[in-house]
């Protein structure tokens, strides 16, 4: 109804799920990680989880247009079936024909002994079979013991059927009851989808507004999108509801122009009074970005969250590695360099229980020797280097800032401890590594034993003599400004930004920092990082192939 009178092709939120209008998240890329990281592996359960209209389902048409050629997928979307209801649905879905007689419904037998045919029938092409149930909260004790039986079915080399388990938060709780813990035992990767940061709830407007075909000013000022991340709660379902009331009232008044009243009247026509929906772990709006990522999810520090790294991307730079070489981390000649064990070898590694040997080997790499372990990051100060430490980091934080930091993990059974970041690769792997001991590790397999933690070194401007929170001396905003006068001679930030407060908030939105009228510890990295200041970066050679595979 309001498409014509704003200049759009098509209604911009609805909630029908229009593929044009894919947004992915840094949250839900990891979620859809997990599900392909569980089709690498020899098979098992993989579970995601997360509040009613996140976009598990977004996810999970991903992972479908994702999946291999190899694969052939069973979807169950109506889960609440009995045992012989859930296998005779299964077999119906892989097309496996189940042998019924005059004597009464085929038997549990019956379905099993077919089926298991037919796997190793895949199997043996080099095919695999993968059976996904949505809802699966909706699934009963005695059939979620059923689907524990089916992983039994397997090779000497794999389980020949792998499971994944699509449903809300309730789904965690079943399977954490004492009953189930032979099925637990079987998930292999589980992600829990959380809501839309504020960084990307804004993303996720413009981006659909651009897609319908939104020319000119944005109709909705900085404010007003942070009021519907309010209101919404992150909830891309509860964005698209609230944003299509916000514009159909906007066309019912004639204007161009939405503000926060407007906003707060459409909430209140469509969600009525009541807090969002489920969001029963939700933490006050005004914390941005509370929720940390990664399989290992908690709630993190905030008080740097505000530079804190969005979805979007900046463009790669050439750059040089400064003091981060081969040599600096291995032996010189490749021959003695050991090689990298898998992740497996990680969780039962002692690594540095202190931050502060950490930081001297991170110094290292950076040419520096960090005698001070009370207090290195004063120490450093004094080389023109400050330290950045922030508990919500995202694996696709580690990949745009690309420097090497130290990661907090949680091994199994274990206390946090630090090993180093050295390294990544193109296809998700990443170097960890402690003295002279080496993992390489796949995205998911890190997101389950980290939940965050992450700390950094960089070079702060010329002169800065003082840690730095936020440039506002006038001595840094001008070298600042004179690099983003740079990049836009070089037409990376808008050439119509004309003040440094502009020309700063049009770099911060390429970068996918969040815009802010003082340049952060987040905003300066990237700067150093697209103008090419003397900084370590991550090595991104080809790791050899690990002995003991990959598989968590």
């Amino acid at each position: 109804m309001y498409a014509g009178f704003f200049g759009l092709r098509a209604d911009p939120f609805s909630i029908a799920p229009d593929p044009h209008y894919l947004y992915l998240s840094e949250r839900h890329r990891e979620a859809l990680a997990h599900l392909l990281y569980g089709l690498q592996g020899s098979g098992g359960v993989v579970l995601l989880t997360g509040e009613v209209g996140t976009g598990k389902t977004t996810v999970f048409r991903c992972f479908l247009a994702q999946a291999p050629d190899t694969c052939q997928v069973a979807y169950i979307f109506n889960p609440k079936l009995s045992v012989t209801e859930l296998l005779r649905v299964i077999c119906d879905e892989f097309g496996v024909p189940v042998r019924t007689t005059d004597a009464g419904p085929a038997t549990i037998k019956a379905h099993i002994d077919p089926l298991n045919a037919f796997l190793l029938g895949l199997h043996a092409q080099g095919r695999q079979a993968v059976l996904v149930i949505d809802e699966a909260q909706n699934l009963a004790a005695d059939v979620l013991e059923q689907l524990r039986l089916l992983t039994n079915l397997e090779t000497t080399e794999r389980k020949l059927l792998q499971i994944v388990l699509i449903g809300q938060p309730e789904l965690r709780d079943l399977l954490a009851q004492p009953a189930l813990e032979p099925l637990s035992q079987r998930i292999v990767a589980r992600y829990h989808l959380q809501a839309l940061s504020e960084a990307d709830t804004l993303a996720y407007i413009r981006h659909r507004l651009s897609v319908a075909g939104w020319q000119g000013p944005w109709p909705m000022s900085e404010r007003v999108l942070r009021r519907i991340h309010r209101r919404s709660a992150g909830v891309p379902r509860r964005i698209n509801l609230l944003c299509d009331r916000v514009l159909l009232g906007a066309y019912g008044r004639q204007q161009h122009r939405i503000d926060t009243r407007m906003v707060d009247h459409a909430a209140r026509e469509v969600f009525g009074h009541r807090p969002a929906a489920g969001w029963r772990r939700w933490l006050p709006w005004g914390m941005a970005g509370v929720l940390a990522l990664g399989a290992a999810a908690a709630a993190g520090a905030w008080w740097q969250a505000r530079q804190g790294p969005a979805a979007a991307a900046t463009a790669p730079v050439p750059h040089t590695p400064a003091t981060l070489t081969p040599t600096d981390q291995a032996p010189a000649t490749a021959a003695d360099a050991p090689e990298p064990a898998g992740p497996q070898a990680l969780h039962t590694a002692t690594l540095w229980p202190q931050e502060a040997p950490a930081w001297q080997a991170l110094a290292r790499l950076w040419g520096i020797d960090l005698e001070d372990a009370e207090d290195p990051c004063a120490q450093a100060q004094t080389r023109g280097l400050q330290c950045f430490r922030t508990s919500r980091m995202t694996l696709g934080g580690l990949r745009r800032l690309n420097r090497p930091a130290i990661l907090t993990l949680h091994l199994p059974g274990q206390p946090a401890q630090h090993a180093l970041l050295i390294a990544q690769t193109e296809d998700g792997h990443y170097l960890l590594s402690h003295e002279a001991q080496r993992w390489q590790v796949p995205a998911p397999a890190l997101a389950a034993i980290w939940a965050g933690g992450y700390a950094t070194l960089w070079r702060t401007p010329p002169g800065t003599a003082t840690r730095i929170t936020e440039a506002r001396d006038p001595d840094q905003q001008a070298w600042i400004d004179a690099h983003l006068r740079q990049l836009q001679r070089q037409g990376r930030i808008s050439a119509a930004a004309r003040t440094y407060e502009e020309r700063l908030n049009a770099f911060q939105a390429a970068t996918g920092v969040e815009q802010h009228r003082h340049a952060g510890p987040m905003t300066l990295m990237q700067l150093n990082q697209a103008t090419g200041v003397d900084e370590p970066r991550l090595l991104t050679a080809s790791l050899p192939a690990n002995a003991d595979g990959d598989a968590p």
